[in-house]
């Protein structure tokens, strides 16, 4: 066999060896061993030179889409569209081949010049870029390790974990890469007021306060109603009534003949006798033989009891008056909602029948029972109706505005990863280093949650692929403990101090 036979046959055999190799392993160096092969081998074979050395293999060419763009410099500077120096270059565009794993480098370094004969096979199956493999972990998260390569039940890789990937700092390392096809967003801390809403249904219903009940307090005849019905409007002092009574007649008698002066007048008082009528007996010095009674406040007849000619007992209702020009809203809160509502606190009604109007009022009384039937507290809100046109019995829908003025430390409720035992945000520590931080959550509101505890304003939190980050620091925990060496027992005679 001639020399050039022999280094041919032995250059297809080095390379159909490493070919078989890298079958199996994920981005496997075959193309640059074969390179360097057949540069260690170029001195045996016809018309090559003997003495040059073998330079670095070339990068293939990239393909597939554009992930995202890179500073030329190669400054940690990313965007997702293309963008231009402040100098005017423009940034470097990374395909899917040039970043297709979240835990490679970005860029493989050229592989050193590599000698002759033994020495250059030697440099080329070890390139200088090339990290140590610790340990490969499972494809899916699950907490199962492998010292050497591997596949799942599902026949997938596991994938390799590289020697200074992982750190103690408690921070997690994505590639650029990694940010751009998952989304991840993020978004700077920022004090702010938070108000949020509490809403429930309600009813108007008339100030119990604004009511009036004309009521007789003898026995008395009706001798002439006045043109007055039910739904009327009347005002202050408006005459309503005549009538007559025995004993009211009596007591203005007695009245005026100056006997028991003081105790005559609170007599007529007594009997509801209405003052400006008083004043008109003691001004005329008679004794009227019927006594007109008027309204005693502003508002709307709701009750007329009464009619020409009959007798009114004491006690009887005549007439009940009520003044809507205020008027009250009862709303139901939730028994959830109600640690959140104040007394004070502005409340904006809706009502049904103006569907278009707000009307703005307050929160004036929270009642001190809940209803067992529907595990609701009632609130009391007032509301001016100067014309009208709330009526009693509307329904009505009820926003309270909760919260305080003041600002708090709050991010996104998208940002806040919550289990219910476990509250966590991913702290942006630059550099593609996320680190969870636990933080302690207060009120919520416009989209928003207070943080009491754990960050701070101006820190950067991320608010979009959370969970993804999330389960990678959780993964990287749960393999740091899978890879923490145990103790060995020791030996019961050598813990109680006897020779083995």
């Amino acid at each position: 066999m001639s020399r050039s036979a022999w280094a041919a046959g032995t250059l297809a055999a080095l390379a159909a060896g490493v070919f078989g190799y890298g079958a199996g392993h994920e981005r496997s160096p075959v193309p640059a061993l074969v390179q360097q092969a057949r540069a260690g081998f170029a001195h045996w074979l016809p018309g090559a030179r003997q003495a040059s050395p073998v330079s670095a293999p070339s990068r293939s060419k990239a393909s597939g889409p554009v992930v995202y763009y890179r500073d030329p410099d190669g400054k940690p500077d990313y965007a997702a569209e293309p963008k231009r120096t402040a100098d005017g270059r423009d940034y470097r565009a990374v395909h899917a081949s040039e970043d297709v794993r979240f835990d490679e480098p970005e860029e493989a370094e050229a592989m050193p010049d590599a000698g002759h004969g033994d020495m250059a096979m030697g440099q080329a199956t070890m390139p200088a870029s090339a990290r140590k493999v610790r340990f490969y972990r499972n494809p899916m998260g699950l907490p199962d390790t492998s010292p050497i390569p591997k596949k799942d039940s599902m026949g997938m890789d596991y994938l390799p974990v590289y020697e200074g990937e992982d750190t103690d700092d408690g921070t997690v390392k994505i590639s650029p890469g990694k940010l751009q096809r998952t989304g991840v967003r993020t978004a700077v801390v920022e004090r702010r007021v938070l108000s949020m809403p509490v809403r429930a249904p309600g009813a108007i219903e008339e100030d119990e306060r604004r009511i009036s009940v004309i009521a007789m307090r003898t026995d008395a005849f009706i001798e002439k109603v006045e043109a007055v019905t039910t739904g009327d409007h009347v005002h202050k002092g408006q005459p309503l009534l005549r009538l007559f009574s025995p004993e009211m007649n009596a007591a203005a008698a007695q009245y005026l003949t100056g006997i028991g002066y003081e105790g005559a007048r609170r007599r007529l008082e007594n009997l509801g006798i209405p003052s400006e009528v008083i004043d008109e007996i003691e001004r005329s010095r008679k004794v009227p033989s019927t006594i007109t009674w008027s309204a005693p406040r502003d508002g709307v007849v709701v009750e007329r009891n009464v009619s020409d000619g009959m007798r009114a007992k004491s006690g009887d209702t005549l007439f009940k008056l009520v003044d809507h020009s205020r008027v009250w809203v009862l709303a139901d809160v939730t028994e959830r909602d109600l640690a959140a509502v104040a007394e004070g606190q502005t409340a904006t009604v809706r009502a049904r029948t103006f569907p278009d109007r707000v009307f703005t009022g307050a929160v004036t009384r929270i009642y001190p029972h809940l209803a067992m039937g529907t595990r609701t507290a009632r609130l009391r809100i007032e509301l001016p109706n100067s014309n009208g046109d709330l009526r009693p019995g509307m329904f009505a829908e009820v926003t309270i505005a909760t919260g305080s003025d003041k600002p708090v430390v709050a991010v996104p409720d998208d940002a806040v990863i919550d289990t219910g035992t476990r509250q966590v945000v991913l702290l942006d520590r630059g550099e593609g280093r996320f680190e969870p931080r636990p933080v302690r959550l207060g009120v919520r509101g416009d989209g928003y949650v207070e943080i009491r505890d754990g960050i701070a304003a101006g820190d950067r939190v991320v608010t979009s692929a959370n969970f993804l980050i999330d389960a990678e620091s959780n993964l990287k925990a749960a393999l740091q403990g899978l890879s923490e060496p145990k103790p060995e027992p020791r030996p019961q005679a050598a813990a109680e101090g006897k020779a083995p």
